[in-house]
């Protein structure tokens, strides 16, 4: 890298004083309804992901296919959505990350609704592929633009993170109801059409909303931001903690529904609004996610990684909808509590790459809950549901302990506001 490009990277390190001078009057104002959009748009986007595993079996019977070729436009969705992920960082940190979200979003609102007019297999996987494309850009870049919004004080960073991905994965967890009950009253087809139409309205709004920024490194170079990522080792060691617990989260609450549903007898409406527990949780407890770190600093960690196991083991064993409510909420808190926790650690060690930092945490967190699905789907052959959990239960609790270690070494424990790297 030449030495013009060094002092580029030094001289934009400080994102959040870019902000600041632009949120003069009303800052709190403003950055309340940046957060409050961002997190709406998250809350649509993953839920247009999640709710495509109840529709399924009406896709399958509308466009006279099996259900094993149905499925196939999930599989169209997800891995143009983990590809793009590596490019969309980059390419904020190169040319502002309100500009990428807001074609993002566009993107992704667009080609959800062409989904309602699909009229085979074929069009209706391009369609979602294309859409998978866009929707990579939200998570990572609306992560990056939030620290960069709350750049210089590391609580509130946090705080914002948590309330953001609280309603990421509200959604995700509410989209078997939705998705389900649109279905179930409606077609397939409606669910597409409604949850573009939401994205749609929001893309508008954040036109309006979002203050846009410039790019945070001069150059646009794949080969030269990852290369500064890897090259950093308590980044690498970070989002392998995220892969843990991708894997434990994602790779089991994709088997939570029917587990739900086999212990209870509920149709999909009810499973869907007692999964709606673990996103509440993720909502409540991101809140003040920042606010408890700064109080307890890596301890957090270890309490929140044995709370989320004895919860996910607790749900191996429970009968109640009213008990098995009560073990998702306790793994949604849990998990909020670490994911905020990483989240905010990674973006401290490389502030000018904020969003190359989040596409690879994103990557590593869907990447592992693929691979825990594929695994925990082995297990689930094997041993049964049951072990699903005990599983995923240790695995949160490992991700919880290896954590605490890491901040602890790096200093990371209990952040003061203002500190190096954090700005």
């Amino acid at each position: 890298m030449s030495r013009k490009d060094n002092q580029t990277d030094t001289e934009d390190t400080n994102p959040g004083r870019q902000y600041a001078s632009k949120l003069t009057a009303g800052t709190d104002v403003k950055a309340g309804r940046m957060v409050f959009i961002l997190g709406m748009m998250a809350f649509w986007c993953n839920g247009d992901n999640y709710a495509a595993a109840p529709l399924i079996v009406e896709i399958a019977r509308d466009l006279h296919l099996e259900i094993s070729q149905a499925a196939f436009s999930v599989v169209a969705y997800m891995l143009p959505f983990g590809l793009f992920t590596l490019l969309f960082g980059p390419l904020a940190d190169r040319f502002g990350k309100a500009r990428i979200i807001n074609l993002a979003a566009f993107g992704t609102a667009i080609f959800s609704m062409l989904a309602a007019a699909a009229f085979d297999i074929v069009s209706l996987s391009a369609i979602r592929a294309v859409n998978g494309a866009f929707a990579a850009a939200i998570l990572p870049v609306t992560m990056s633009l939030v620290g960069d919004l709350f750049g210089n004080d590391p609580k509130e960073v946090q705080n914002a993170l948590g309330r953001v991905l609280g309603m990421m994965f509200l959604g995700g967890a509410s989209a078997t109801a939705i998705g389900g009950g649109l279905a179930f009253f409606g077609s397939w087809r409606l669910v597409y059409l409604l949850y573009g139409m939401a994205e749609l309205v929001i893309a508008f709004l954040m036109l309006r909303i979002l203050v846009r920024q410039p790019g945070t490194v001069s150059k646009m170079n794949l080969r030269t931001a990852y290369q500064e990522a890897f090259a950093n080792p308590a980044l690498l060691k970070t989002v392998a903690i995220i892969f843990l617990v991708g894997a434990s989260v994602f790779g089991s609450f994709t088997y939570a529904g029917k587990f739900v549903e086999t212990r209870t007898g509920y149709n999909i409406l009810l499973v869907g609004l007692i999964l709606t527990f673990f996103g509440l949780a993720t909502v409540l407890g991101g809140r003040k996610a920042g606010v408890l770190r700064q109080k307890f600093g890596s301890k957090l960690l270890l309490a929140a990684g044995g709370a989320a196991c004895i919860a996910w083991a607790l749900m191996s064993v429970w009968h109640s909808a009213v008990l098995l409510s009560v073990s998702l909420a306790g793994f949604g808190l849990g998990f909020i509590m670490i994911q905020s926790t990483l989240i905010t650690t990674a973006q401290q060690l490389m502030p000018a790459r904020r969003g190359t930092v989040m596409a690879l945490a994103s990557f590593n967190m869907f990447v592992g809950g693929g691979i825990g699905t594929f695994i925990n789907g082995k297990i689930l052959n094997a041993w049964g549901y049951e072990a699903i959990f005990l599983v995923s239960a240790g695995l949160i609790l490992l991700a919880g302990a290896i954590g605490t270690v890491l901040l602890q070494k790096i200093g990371g424990a209990r952040p003061a506001a203002g500190s190096p790297g954090t700005s």
